[in-house]
């Protein structure tokens, strides 16, 4: 026996809601997406609109492939992807809030940039929302999400 304590196990440093700076930016790691994502992501929302589904329906009404579904896209901006969930630790309350604007389609081989940039810090009594502007831009520089997350930390 080693004497080791998985409880002792951190992948960074780990800070408090007070240790959080308005501007700090959160990136996860690009992801080209596949069709892969597609079939995954048509089963667990069962959505199967041919929009995302069908490419001759896409390319019959002028787009370059299957459509990804707004929520697929969104999915990429998820804060436990990056490193913002290891930063914070058992400060973790909860996602407590999101909004998004999907700004250009995302298809079929599209590679995507996902961050997360601290846009306010709201101090409550004994907790503190962060709330996060959310972006997702592709492999040609276009942003194609923009959005906001909130969190709920204790203190």
């Amino acid at each position: 026996m080693t004497g080791f304590d998985p409880k002792t196990h951190v992948v960074t440093e780990q800070r408090g809601f007070a240790d959080l700076q308005v501007g700090e930016i959160f990136r996860s790691p690009s992801r080209t997406v596949t069709e892969a994502h597609f079939a995954a992501f048509q089963m667990l929302s069962a959505d199967n609109h041919p929009i995302h589904y069908d490419s001759e329906y896409c390319k019959a009404r002028g787009l370059r492939g299957m459509l990804a579904h707004g929520f697929q896209v969104l999915a990429f901006s998820a804060a436990g992807a990056g490193t913002f969930p290891h930063v914070i630790g058992d400060a973790l309350i909860g996602f407590v809030e999101q909004s998004s604007k999907f700004l250009h389609g995302v298809y079929v081989g599209d590679t995507l940039y996902p961050a997360l940039a601290i846009a306010a810090l709201v101090p409550q009594r004994t907790t503190g929302v962060v709330v996060m502007a959310a972006t997702i831009h592709n492999q040609n520089g276009e942003l194609v999400l923009s959005g906001e997350h909130r969190y709920l930390l204790r203190k």
